[in-house]
């Protein structure tokens, strides 16, 4: 809430229980921040109900495979690729109740666990997926659309970690009335801090003096700045090379080529997206770069790589609308790819024809920009991949040391800086994108 100019809105938290609720639904008007239910108040009359579905969301990414309150993404990615055969099976556990409140007939979580394990028990990744994504879409748009028609709001702030679910997102901007959407983007458990610290200058200054001090978030470019150290640390690499030229001008010809390189540039970013501070780059033209990167990075063959697009550029290739454009900024919602950018850009185009793009503007991050507008003047190209800088189960990258091994190890082609494109030699480079690119770095060396 605190980081939108809105005079009306309303606030809607589901998350896994970690506070003992799972739901909260709060309201701005005429000056006052009103909790309609979810809080500590609320708590001690109706105690704490087994009603999570971010939670059985957790052990349907169990039950298909995967670790819970880690891989729940992974569902997301497959729900465009199955049948929701489980849904109506689901249901019967879970449902709209009276006052838009999800209930469920769980009296304990153990109890949830082993009943949606058991169901999903022989069926697919790809049908438990679908199931209960389209279980989790009907009950929060519901939620969501009831105490939008009671409180007559028109603006609609997302947070908690059910809110990390892209599609989900994008079915509620795209189907409630709403005139804009904000998901705040540490919408998880790493949003905590900054909840505590807004809740603190809150009681601190009065809700007047906070509501006046609000504003739209910029960046979330929040982390440690490495800019001092990394061209040291990776120049004093033996098996590094700092090749010659502009690095915008140096790295955009690299990716022309085929290449997949590594943007490594000023404070980390907060939250679980990748957005420009640490991000490997490549180009979307091309849809066996997927497979490439995806063995590179140990990475799940089926999820999508994220595009990033110059403001300028989003609604004409996305379906960017003043409901998304905000939440577009952070890679927070999926939106449609127009028809006529699908087959031009298909490393970024998901089986379901939606993306996840993040709208970038030169203020933010000029070397992450710059590398995309040259790109785009030279091929006619608006678009490139953008998707975190680590291997699969490995934190992003931070460190400058990090940035060195994983350019040495072979997971990109280049680390371009504010100051260069570094590159590792030829011979301890264990994949190449493309013929061309071997070339265009071996050249260096000669």
């Amino acid at each position: 809430m605190f980081f939108t100019d809105w005079d009306e809105a309303l606030i809607y938290t589901a998350d896994g229980t970690g506070d003992n609720v799972s739901y909260s639904v709060r309201v701005l008007q005429h000056g006052r921040l009103d909790c309609l239910f979810g809080g500590e108040e609320w708590l001690k009359v109706h105690g704490a109900p087994k009603n999570s579905l971010a939670t059985a969301y957790g052990h349907a990414t169990t039950a298909a495979g995967f670790r819970m309150w880690r891989h729940e993404g992974k569902l997301t990615g497959l729900s465009a690729r199955g049948e929701p055969k489980l849904r109506d099976a689901l249901a019967r556990h879970f449902r709209l109740g009276p006052g838009g409140l999800i209930a469920c007939d769980f009296t304990s979580w153990g109890m949830m666990e082993k009943h949606i394990r058991a169901l999903c028990r022989g069926h697919s990744r790809e049908t438990i997926a679908t199931s209960i994504q389209q279980l989790v879409e009907d009950l929060i748009s519901g939620a969501v659309g009831y105490w939008l028609e009671r409180t007559k709001a028109r603006r609609l702030g997302l947070a908690g970690g059910l809110f990390a679910n892209v599609r989900l997102n994008r079915l509620l901007a795209e189907t409630l009335p709403v005139e804009e959407v904000f998901i705040f983007p540490a919408m998880g458990d790493d949003g905590l801090a900054v909840g505590a610290a807004l809740c603190y200058l809150r009681d601190r200054d009065g809700l007047a003096a906070w509501l006046r001090s609000r504003r739209r978030l910029d960046n979330v470019y929040l982390g440690q700045d490495f800019d001092a150290r990394i061209d040291a640390v990776l120049a004093a690499a033996p098996d590094v090379r700092r090749l010659p030229g502009n690095p915008i001008e140096t790295a955009t010809q690299l990716v022309e080529d085929g290449a997949a390189g590594a943007v490594f540039v000023g404070r980390m970013e907060f939250g679980p997206r990748a957005l420009g501070a640490r991000s490997i780059i490549a180009s979307p033209t091309d849809p066996t770069i997927n497979d490439r990167l995806n063995q590179r990075l140990d990475r799940s063959e089926f999820m999508p790589f994220a595009p990033y697009v110059l403001e300028e550029d989003a609604d004409r290739v996305f379906e960017i609308t003043p409901v998304n454009r905000y939440a577009a900024r952070f890679m927070t919602i999926t939106c449609a790819v127009r028809p006529e950018w699908r087959a031009r850009i298909p490393a970024v185009v998901h089986v379901d024809n939606t993306a996840r793009p993040q709208i970038i503007r030169d203020t933010d991050n000029p070397l992450f920009a710059g590398i995309l507008r040259r790109f785009r003047d030279r091929t006619g190209i608006p678009v490139l991949i953008n998707t975190s800088f680590n291997v699969h189960e490995e934190p992003i990258v931070n460190r400058p040391e990090e940035c060195r091994r994983a350019l040495i190890d072979g997971r990109v082609d280049f680390v371009v800086t504010k100051q260069a494109v570094y590159v590792a030699s030829p011979g301890l480079q264990k994949e190449r994108a493309a013929t061309a690119v071997a070339s265009v770095i071996e050249d260096q060396f000669q």
